[in-house]
Formats: structure tokens, sequence, C-alpha cells
């Protein structure tokens, strides 16, 4: 797992980004997801301590929970290395997968008897704004996560 740390806008460090950002490439067993997982609760709590980004608990558990289900897609589904990256964007954090499998997913009809598969239901559950989108190679799949509690889901702008 590699790591960038904390960018601004211009893609230089510094403690007065107003857009604070890190990129992880993810490879490996099955620890990648616990790991995607800490590095997400890491990411918030320097934003936090660093520059003074509200986080509530709850804030903190969803992206937790996101990040979780989109890396575990990810790793399923699609060969090779996977991208993560956090960014702060004003009052919310977008989670950013990539992977190289171009296919787009979908979210399945309500079925109590179904077992599993239901990452992109919760996600989209959970999320202030959802994107998905083919890149050259594979797909860029964008969750938006609010960080305060007042900002909970739906009463943001619409999924996209």
């Amino acid at each position: 797992m590699r790591e960038a740390g904390p960018l601004g806008e211009d893609g230089r460090a510094g403690a007065g980004c107003s857009r604070l950002q890190t990129t992880v490439a993810l490879e490996g067993d099955g620890t990648t997801i616990a790991q995607a997982r800490h590095l997400a609760a890491d990411f918030l709590r320097r934003t936090q301590s660093r520059h003074g980004v509200a986080v509530s608990q709850r804030g903190m558990d969803l992206t937790q929970l996101v990040v979780s289900e989109l890396v575990t897609n990810a790793r399923k589904y699609a060969p090779g290395p996977v991208l993560m990256h956090l960014r702060i964007d004003g009052d919310v954090v977008e989670v950013e997968v990539w992977d190289s499998d171009p296919v787009l997913p979908v979210a399945r009809a309500a079925d109590v008897g179904r077992v599993g598969q239901h990452g992109l239901e919760i996600v989209l559950a959970v999320a202030q704004g959802f994107e998905a989108q083919r890149e050259p190679v594979g797909k860029r799949i964008t969750a938006s996560i609010a960080l305060l509690d007042d900002d909970a889901p739906g009463a943001g702008p619409s999924r996209s």
C-alpha cells in the first residue's frame, strides 16, 4: 500500500489546504479491505487534528463502511490493483475507488432472501451523492459522505 499525504487543489501539501486529499494503491490479500478502512479513519482523524475539519462519529463510521463496501467490490470483481482516493470537499468526504473492470455496478432489486451482494444498496442508502463512470481503463466509483450528522443522507444534493 502506497499513500500520498494531504494535498491542496494545486497538488501541493500545506496546512492551509481547502481541499485535503490522499490516494493509496491497494494490492494484495484479504487484509486490503481492513487496511483501507484504517487508512480512511486515519485520514479523517488527521484532517480533524491538523486542519480543524469537523467530523462526527457517524461521519467516521459511514466513511469506513462505504470504503469497505467499495473496496470489497473492487477486489472481488476486478483483477489487479485498486486505487482509493479520499478528498475533503467542504462538509463531505468523497470516497473514490478505481479498479480495472469497466463494467459499472448496478443496484439489485430488494430481496430479503438474497444472502450477500447488498454492498451497492448500502452505499446508495448512506451516501449523500454517488457516481459511477467508465474510465479509459476500468471504472471509477465516487460516493460522497456527510462529515456532520445534520447533513444526513437525503438532506443534500440528489444522487448523480
